[in-house]
């Protein structure tokens, strides 16, 4: 079961673009400026060893978490109202898990104020359109989607709602898609790693100590 099938209509689905690439901008700069500060503990200690597993778990999580989502929805967003796997813990899962991802590249690189950050922005950008979104699904699904908001969560999870399929399809072009993106969120364990080791050289201009 996946929900009900967009019905004709002349209202045109939230246009993500502009605010996608402004987070993916803000986020080219948080990783810049991160290579130019340094953890105020010390990287040999045990809490910034736990700092740090526990960020990479984050990131796999979200690489995981998206990728679990894109099989339920990839190739049927805005045209079908999905209802189950993730999409009956949180209304938006992918926005949920990208949230994640962020607070744990922060925890990467070692800093707890890095991931706060990070993760508020984030937050505070795919909240914004998830709002926006609703709007829309209300307007084109009418009944059938009130009902879903009325025991889905629009951000943050809840377990008991889960519902699991029998069985799904999914659109192999929206998974590759996915992975593609997941990229992105993966190449920072080299470059945290990098980062670390270049500045334990004095190969890499320290700015600044964080938290």
């Amino acid at each position: 079961m996946t929900g009900q099938v967009l019905p004709s209509g002349t209202q045109r689905p939230v246009n993500q673009s502009s605010r996608l690439r402004i987070l993916r901008f803000l986020g080219a700069c948080g990783i810049v400026g991160l290579l130019l500060t340094r953890p105020a503990w010390n990287e040999a200690s045990v809490i910034h060893g736990m700092i740090e597993s526990i960020g990479v778990a984050l990131v796999l999580l979200c690489v995981f978490g998206r990728l679990w989502s894109t099989l339920y929805v990839g190739g049927r967003k805005n045209t079908e109202l999905v209802v189950i796997g993730p999409y009956s813990l949180s209304r938006n899962p992918l926005y949920l898990f990208s949230t994640v991802g962020s607070i744990g590249i922060g925890l990467m690189f070692g800093s707890i104020a890095a991931a706060s950050l990070f993760g508020v922005t984030t937050y505070i950008v795919f909240f914004k359109t998830a709002r926006q979104e609703e709007h829309y699904l209300r307007t084109r699904f009418g009944p059938a989607y009130r009902a879903y908001a009325s025991r889905t969560p629009l951000f943050w999870p809840k377990l008991s709602s889960y519902q699991e399929p029998d069985n799904t399809t999914f659109s192999p072009k929206a998974v590759w898609r996915t992975f593609s993106d997941a990229g992105v969120f993966l190449m920072v364990f080299p470059l945290a790693e990098i980062s670390e080791y270049l500045h334990v050289h004095g190969h890499l201009p320290i700015v600044l100590c964080i938290y």
